[in-house]
């Protein structure tokens, strides 16, 4: 069902909302971009319409409202230990095709990959999806060869154009919201094309590990880690004790977004290291997001949102580096 709304009747309705929920959205933020005139479109809380960016890709991707980058497991004393308590509001949470997709590749790591993760299924099972439109492709996305550029997996689709704010209803719980606008015919468009083609490899011979490929990344990447930042289908993390001045017994225990490809991450005792060169590090991002994880799950792991592409120093292209290995593997056959 769909609705046609102005927009303080639809900022009316955000307020209402958000006695129950909270309202995250990418936001522009002036001056917050790498330079110092540049922006960053980040996610935020929100309270209206307006302060959504509807026009530009966000750097950073929802993950982080439901994988906190910093997330206290739990709290310990000498003689108990409490979980903290979790926020009554649910999530309301805008977002595109492409991180509708990368959330479902999330909930296989933490829902469905084993016992369930319970800190990330509590955030999980208060979120619903507002489904925000790509009128077209952005820079360095290629969701549409990663099949990621359409989703039906979103509660309210909504368009704001000219002061006006158009809805899908898919969930009947918002519909009392709506029930003194006027009704219209709603659909999001989705994008059909991207300039950046990416052909990922059907069949992957072994050999294609050790291949030559890989060493151009040990020269040109530096190993910050920017790319999982920013990516959102990373699920890596690393634990933390924190333990307080005042009680040297007493403290918290926490797990913190970490990264594949950043030096230490997979040290072991006795100071070896599986991965130590920055081209096995690049192996191993690459291989997990297009081999690993579809050969275990029966899809990709990349979304194309071209969010690491965005962000590399370095001019590191995570889509170059697929189409090379695609070309690899067809000359190992």
């Amino acid at each position: 069902m769909g609705f046609l709304i102005d927009t303080e009747e639809f900022n009316n309705f955000l307020e209402k909302l958000s006695r129950h929920y909270r309202i995250y959205a990418p936001v522009n933020l002036k001056g917050k971009g790498r330079f110092s005139d540049t922006d960053s479109v980040r996610y935020m809380q929100v309270n209206t319409i307006e302060e959504i960016e509807f026009n530009k890709k966000s750097n950073f991707s929802p993950r982080e409202v439901l994988l906190p980058i910093t997330q206290t497991l739990f709290y310990f004393t000498e003689n108990s230990v409490k979980e903290p308590e979790v926020d009554s509001k649910k999530i309301l949470l805008f977002l595109r095709s492409c991180d509708v997709n990368a959330i479902k590749r999330i909930d296989e790591i933490y829902l469905r990959n084993g016992p369930e993760d319970i800190y990330y299924g509590k955030l999980r099972d208060k979120v619903k999806f507002v489904l925000m439109e790509c009128e077209h492709s952005f820079e360095n996305c290629f969701c549409c060869s990663m099949g990621c550029n359409t989703t039906l997996d979103y509660d309210l689709f909504v368009r704001y154009k000219d002061k006006k704010v158009f809805v899908e209803c898919r969930d009947r719980s918002f519909e009392p919201f709506f029930k003194n606008e006027g009704q219209c015919d709603v659909k999001p468009h989705f994008v059909k094309s991207n300039d950046i083609k990416v052909r990922i490899p059907e069949n992957i011979d072994e050999n294609i590990f050790n291949n030559f490929m890989w060493d151009e990344y040990s020269a040109r990447c530096i190993a910050c880690g920017r790319c999982n930042v920013v990516c959102g289908t990373c699920t890596c993390f690393s634990m933390q004790d924190i333990f307080y001045r005042d009680n040297e017994n007493a403290g918290e225990r926490r797990r913190v977004w970490s990264s594949c490809m950043v030096d230490g991450y997979t040290d072991i005792a006795g100071g070896h290291s599986f991965r130590k060169s920055n081209g096995e590090r690049m192996r191993f991002k690459v291989m997990h997001k297009i081999y690993d994880f579809r050969k275990k799950f029966g899809y990709n792991m990349c979304v194309g949102c071209g969010r690491c592409d965005d962000v590399c120093p370095e001019y590191i292209s995570f889509s170059n580096c697929v189409n090379k290995l695609n070309n690899a593997a067809r000359e190992v056959k």
